[in-house]
């Protein structure tokens, strides 16, 4: 027992991440014998556990642990499969964990008596396993490995329903379009090994790494090269401007599914990589991190306005927020990048939950009065306070915390990067500026499109027709419990125990980065009050526009369709790489087929039509010479054997006859 209670953290952490493969194991090898999920529920309970007992709470704020051990060797070089615990990675870990949790505990109810249930537990633990793995690797190889096995998680997960043509052509989507991204993270760990002849993060980037020591110059092209490479790879993962459009799609799968990967796993592993890397990034780098993290904000939080498909507003609204991580990144503020990933991951993970629970419901009332629509939609809905109120209550909690009003976990995670952009652009001065004036439109924008939906699903009168809405009920327990403690998550004393100051938040003060513009009081006042009352100004225009309905726009105007499809980014896509490298591969597929195909059948043809002439020539010529001669022997052979056949009248005779035959010779002659 002893043992068990000092078990140490490197073991702890290697425990956190195997428990789910071991989970995936059995419930491969159990197939639809197990169908509770008890398995993959149990593996996340107790990484959940020792991940926060025995690795986050001994390692946070302590001193970082790491360790290796011997993989394979090329040569004479040895990689080795490397562990590192630092503020970092078990904070990462842990939130991980402690998103996972919650997301199986309701999984239990919403995915009841699914016919691929026993799936749905199989894939879930081998993402948590992959993305457990992924946290605190070491090495960056191995870190590619596990980010291609979240990748191929995320694929089983997204189509996991794949009997629907949509969620077949999504998972595909998201698949290909992270490849795109997984080649510049490859070519920037080549690039990183052939500089340093290693991939070990704290050789290269330690305090005392590789990176420091003049065998490179930070600011050269060749670091630059891999710094771009790196961010194309987390522009993919975390679905950055233009790299972003498989995340909307990825809705297909599990509304559970949806909230795991959009939380904090997945599409959090670009930020988390980037902060992990960050001594790497030189100011090109980060500038262009930072624009492209800006205008993903912009250009998502103007898509979910328009949407009205409940998870796909909240798919965007994610891709925004995501924006705002990248921006923290690019302005050298990562910690505030990684504590908006900490705060967003909670109310973002219950704001999915409690969609689910909507649709869920509206699929129940859908059944229950043979309907027909789609209950995702928002313009269906309405009135649904009164039949669920809890549930009303507790997405209203994550609502609030991420149009970022006060009080909440989001209003401080917000306010530490908006204010942080302030502070670099106005040291930077000019066009810099522009960047965290962005930030705040775009907090507009958050709060009215997120109050949008609370009005629109909540308030007012239901919108489905004859129908019976007493079929509409609360969600179960199951579903309500673990929605109930991500509120309580989202709130700000999880975080802080200043309401109103990020400054003594625990997460930005464990990861201490040194920021290299000046801190600017004024701004700590500002920015939170313009913030809230501009969060304020959009709920309630949101309330008149959609409670009173006194909306004052076309619904089905122009603009909002171009919204709403963003801005036809998809069939810009479709016509620019798709469309070609379709019209490429049907001339690949000509080219082999009639030319390279065609040359070597045609040089088999001649071959072939050779070949039988020198058959006919070999069996009628040359065999039939020999086969001639060989007649002719025999012939003379079977002629001369009567000659010497042993009777002395047959030798008197062909001597007489010989002899008759030479004397008409000489007569003749």
């Amino acid at each position: 027992m002893n043992s068990l209670l000092t078990i140490s953290p490197i073991g702890a952490s290697i425990l956190v991440v195997l428990l789910p493969l071991l989970a995936f194991i059995i419930q491969a090898v159990l197939g639809k014998k197990s169908t509770s999920g008890i398995w993959s529920l149990a593996a996340i309970s107790i990484s959940t556990l020792l991940s926060g007992i025995f690795v986050f709470a001994q390692v946070w704020n302590g001193t970082a642990l790491q360790v290796d051990y011997s993989w394979f060797t090329i040569g004479e070089k040895t990689f080795n499969v490397g562990i590192l615990l630092n503020n970092l990675t078990v904070l990462m870990q842990f939130i991980v964990c402690i998103i996972a949790l919650p997301v199986h505990i309701y999984s239990k109810a919403y995915m009841k008596g699914d016919a691929g249930i026993h799936r749905y537990w199989m894939y879930l633990s081998l993402f948590c396993f992959a993305m457990l793995g992924l946290t605190i690797s070491k090495n960056l190889l191995l870190m590619y490995i596990f980010w291609e096995l979240v990748g191929f998680a995320s694929y089983l997960l997204i189509g996991f329903w794949y009997t629907k043509e949509s969620a077949v052509q999504a998972n595909k989507k998201a698949f290909l379009m992270n490849r795109i991204g997984d080649l510049g993270f490859l070519i920037g760990i080549a690039i990183l090994f052939n500089t340093f002849g290693t991939l070990d993060i704290v050789d290269i980037l330690g305090k005392d790494g590789l990176l420091y020591q003049g065998i490179v110059d930070q600011n050269s092209g060749l670091m630059t090269a891999a710094g771009i490479c790196f961010f194309l790879g987390a522009m993919a993962k975390s679905a950055q401007f233009p790299l972003h459009l498989w995340l909307p799609d990825a809705m297909e799968g599990p509304t559970s599914v949806s909230s795991l990967i959009h939380a904090a796993t997945m599409v959090a592993a670009g930020v988390f990589l980037l902060s992990s890397i960050f001594p790497l990034f030189n100011g090109t780098v980060l500038l262009i991190i930072a624009i492209i993290g800006t205008i993903t904000a912009v250009t998502a939080a103007i898509f979910a306005l328009a949407q009205y498909d409940i998870k796909k507003v909240l798919a965007f609204s994610t891709i925004s927020q995501l924006g705002y991580m990248m921006v923290a990144v690019g302005i050298g503020a990562w910690d505030a990048g990684m504590f908006h990933l900490a705060t967003h991951a909670f109310f973002k993970c219950l704001l999915f939950l409690s969609a689910g629970a909507l649709i869920h419901e509206m699929a129940h009332l859908k059944a229950h009065n043979n309907g027909d629509f789609d209950p995702q939609d928002l313009r269906n809905m309405g009135g649904l306070r009164q039949y669920m109120p809890k549930t009303f209550v507790l997405m209203t909690v994550a609502s609030l915390a991420l149009a970022g009003f006060p009080l909440t976990s989001g209003f401080l995670s917000k306010d530490a990067i908006v204010i942080s952009a302030f502070e670099w652009a106005m040291q930077k001065g000019g066009v810099h500026l522009l960047i965290p004036i962005l930030l705040v439109l775009v907090s507009i924008l958050t709060a009215f499109y997120i109050g949008r939906l609370i009005f629109k699903a909540f308030f007012g009168k239901l919108r489905v027709s004859n129908l019976e809405a007493p079929a509409l009920h609360e969600a179960p327990k199951t579903m309500l419990l673990p929605m109930a403690f991500l509120a309580v998550c989202s709130l700000f004393f999880v975080f802080s125990f200043n309401p109103f100051s990020y400054a003594n938040s625990g997460i930005l003060n464990g990861l201490a980065v040194q920021y290299s513009f000046t801190e600017i009081h004024a701004l700590h006042t500002i920015i939170p009050i313009t913030l809230t009352l501009t969060a304020l100004l959009s709920w309630w225009l949101g309330y008149n526009w959609y409670v009173k309905g006194t909306y004052p726009l076309q619904a089905n105007s122009s603009w909002m369709r171009f919204a709403q499809n963003q801005f036809g980014m998809n069939e810009w896509m479709e016509k620019t790489f798709v469309a070609p490298t379709l019209l490429l591969g049907k001339a690949s597929y000509w080219f082999d087929k009639y030319l390279v195909d065609g040359l070597v059948n045609g040089a088999s043809y001649v071959i072939r039509k050779i070949s039988e002439i020198i058959t006919w020539i070999d069996k009628h010529i040359v065999d039939g010479i020999v086969n001639a001669v060989a007649q002719l022997a025999y012939e003379l052979g079977n002629a001369f054997r009567f000659v010497q056949n042993g009777r002395l009248q047959n030798y008197l005779g062909f001597t007489l006859t010989a002899v008759l035959i030479g004397i008409i010779y000489l007569i003749l002659r």
